[in-house]
């Protein structure tokens, strides 16, 4: 395990009553959905189905008043998908965000790396495996 992979983290995740959310899977999603031009491709490079993956789109198109990814229909080149430029700034402000929160619990974050208890083996690794 890598430094990194040990590190604490904060997760930010934006709650939207009284059933929506917004967190960093749906904005990884859009970043792969940028990088791939489409939501199969996004899909399976998260490791889940095409209809899982454009249930979530489709949420996050229901969750603001503009849409965060559009379809684009086939012709030559098949159909796809493009983020639009209020996706864009969704991933932008939320990236943002998390720097910001990061920063802000940066002190605390420090502390709690202080009192960890870093040799603890996981109960799984304790478990006897017959």
């Amino acid at each position: 395990m890598s430094r990194a992979d040990n590190e604490l983290r904060p997760i930010l995740r934006i709650d939207f009553p009284p059933e929506d959310r917004l967190g960093r899977g749906k904005i990884m999603l859009l970043e792969l959905i940028r990088e791939t031009g489409s939501i199969s491709a996004a899909g399976r490079a998260m490791d889940m189905s095409y209809r899982r993956a454009w249930l979530l789109v489709d949420a996050l198109n229901r969750m603001f008043k503009e849409p965060a990814v559009e379809s684009q229909r086939g012709g030559k080149q098949g159909g796809g998908a493009a983020l639009t430029a209020f996706g864009e700034v969704l991933i932008d402000r939320f990236r943002a965000m998390e720097t910001r929160s990061r920063a802000a619990i940066a002190d605390d974050l420090a502390w709690l790396e202080t009192v960890r208890a870093q040799d603890r083996a996981r109960p799984s690794e304790t478990l006897p495996l017959d």
